[in-house]
């Protein structure tokens, strides 16, 4: 689709890259956010990236609505056919599928499920075609995820499948949403996943939790105490299943400043996945895991 502009009021312009969600939608989208952040163009005071699109925030007294699209059009035309490469860090998330907690919450809202006779992951398991529950957290866990944007509610980000659109899991969200999710639950709505970063309503389908906090506005957990958001666009997600004893384990380590999420520099080829994406997922996991 061709980027179409669209004014929000005084304010604000929206430019949207593609009517549908791919990695090539949010590299681009990526690509083009920081090339206006990094312009210099006076009077853009903000620059929000999403899924594949992002909103500018501008002062109109300083630059005037129509010059603003003109050179954001320049941008774009600019970075049609930028590199695409993308220096970013890959997270391993620790997970504890099917889990108590998230358990007793998709029991409580079982009339707003669609298979309100089965748990969020056997319904997923089963639209997908998978055996079991196991060979679905297999399959989760077996690719990395990339953060498509952050946000929604502070700290929570939006996950795409690194695998070919045709091995995606998709899952329709509940019927209507819930009034409770507990913090850090592992969720999957349409192709895309998440982690919720604090506690609240919700639609997603509920796979597990993680004990490792991704978000603390008070920034006293040792590892986010720079900054209070552990994730960037950008960066790319390796969920790892753990049991109970080990989930007790990080939360005590969290609690303690002992534990440190695995954390590792690595260089994603858009391309190189493009030619074979279990390849390049298996580089990308070999880096994390040191080799």
């Amino acid at each position: 689709m061709k980027t179409r502009m669209s004014f929000g009021g005084d304010e604000h312009i929206f430019v949207e890259l593609d009517e549908e969600m791919s990695l090539d939608a949010c590299f681009r989208a990526l690509s083009l956010a920081k090339g206006v952040r990094e312009s210099g163009i006076k009077g853009i005071t903000e620059v929000c990236p999403a899924n594949a699109s992002f909103l500018v925030k501008f002062d109109p007294d300083v630059i005037a609505p129509e010059d603003l699209r003109a050179e954001l059009a320049a941008l774009d035309q600019a970075t049609e056919h930028a590199e695409s490469l993308l220096n970013t860090r890959i997270i391993e998330v620790p997970v504890f599928y099917n889990d108590p907690w998230t358990h007793e919450t998709l029991m409580r809202f079982r009339e707003r499920h669609q298979a309100p006779d089965v748990t969020d992951l056997e319904y997923a398991a089963r639209i997908n075609n998978y055996e079991s529950v196991d060979a679905l957290i297999a399959a989760h866990a077996a690719s990395p995820w990339f953060v498509s944007m952050v946000g929604f509610v502070a700290g929570l980000p939006w996950l795409y499948q690194m695998v070919e659109r045709a091995k995606q899991i998709e899952v329709p969200k509940y019927l209507r949403p819930r009034t409770d999710t507990p913090r850090l639950t592992v969720g999957h709505g349409g192709c895309l996943g998440c982690i919720y970063s604090v506690r609240g309503a919700g639609g997603y389908q509920m796979f597990g939790i993680t004990p490792m906090p991704i978000y603390d506005p008070a920034q006293s957990i040792s590892y986010l105490r720079d900054f209070m958001i552990l994730f960037n666009p950008g960066d790319i997600v390796k969920f790892r299943p753990i049991g109970r004893e080990e989930y007790d384990a990080i939360v005590a380590g969290v609690a303690e400043g002992r534990f440190k999420p695995r954390i590792s520099s690595v260089t994603f080829s858009l391309d190189a996945f493009h030619a074979d994406p279990a390849a390049s997922n298996a580089k990308l996991v070999g880096v994390l895991n040191g080799y």
